[in-house]
């Protein structure tokens, strides 16, 4: 018997989320144009910024509330360049988006500190060894259940399901979900491939040009993809004042994670969730990102 869960913890409670697909072949996005799929940094960044004059233009209600733009992973490179292009047009009187602040995931911001905060020898010799015949360490969670048939278990909405990523391929392989979402009839995939054109080795010039705006960097403190040490090697290098040191924050009586406020940036981590925070620890994730809208750190108390 299927059963169906309300994710309580939904950031539609905080705040009007828009879920934009980019760049084109991704998900169900498609041009049909083949030069749009040559895509990279330089032509997300264009079409994200396209996409939110158009549809402010449409849905002009939505012009005058605080923007903020947010994301995970390689968003890392996505959402400082949006909020960049995002100010600089507001300095030459183009569209007004107003941006009040950018907050990312786990993010690969820098190739050189991701690397130093994941890859050696050693890290990947006590890899092997953890890895069995019940499943591989989940590199995007490494406290999560091991990938096996039995994991899929009975488990509640709070609970972690290393199959889960199953799920949704074959619900969005669905011809009838397609369908209902006026999708083009696509063989849907987690990870499929696009050819990318530009991909700068650093993000950090752009982040210390955003620090006047706002930043909220926040790690899931048991992904093994982008580790909350990769992040703070990159936030080193700024070499940022430190505002408010390193110190716990909480969320329903527990410690959610350690926060740190640097001058315009702040770094969160957010204790027991993976590489996809909302997803490991829905709870905790909407406490912070709840702090974040409302321009204050993670509750102390």
């Amino acid at each position: 018997m299927e059963r169906h869960y309300l994710n309580q913890y939904g950031w539609n409670k905080v705040a009007n989320v828009n879920f934009l697909e980019s760049p084109p072949a991704v998900g169900f996005s498609y041009s049909n144009t083949s030069s749009n799929y040559n895509v990279g940094d330089i032509r997300t960044t264009e079409d994200s910024y396209t996409f939110l004059v158009n549809w402010l233009e449409r849905f002009p209600e939505y012009k005058t509330p605080d923007f903020f733009t947010t994301g995970n992973s390689y968003a890392g490179h996505y959402v400082p360049q949006l909020a960049y292009t995002l100010l600089l047009n507001k300095v030459t009187n183009q569209t007004v988006i107003n941006l009040k602040g950018i907050a990312i995931g786990n993010a690969w911001i820098d190739d050189n500190t991701g690397k130093q905060g994941n890859y050696s020898s050693t890290c990947e010799q006590y890899l092997s060894q953890g890895d069995g015949e019940l499943g591989d360490i989940d590199i995007y969670n490494t406290y999560a259940p091991l990938y096996h048939s039995s994991a899929a278990s009975k488990q509640s909405i709070n609970d972690v399901d290393p199959c889960s990523a199953n799920y949704v391929e074959a619900y969005l392989n669905l011809g009838e979900v397609q369908t209902a979402l006026h999708a083009k009839p696509t063989n849907w995939t987690g990870c499929g491939g696009v050819s990318w054109t530009d991909s700068p080795a650093t993000i950090l010039p752009v982040i210390e040009q955003l620090t006047t705006s706002g930043i909220s960097i926040w790690c899931g403190d048991t992904d093994g993809r982008v580790p909350v040490a990769s992040s703070r090697y990159s936030i080193n290098i700024l070499n940022l004042p430190v505002v408010k040191a390193w110190r716990p924050w909480y969320s329903r009586n527990e410690v959610g994670g350690y926060v740190v406020e640097y001058k315009g940036l702040t770094l969160t981590t957010v204790r027991g969730a993976g590489h996809m925070v909302p997803s490991y620890q829905p709870k905790r994730a909407l406490t912070m990102i709840s702090s974040f809208l409302d321009g204050k750190p993670p509750p102390p108390s």
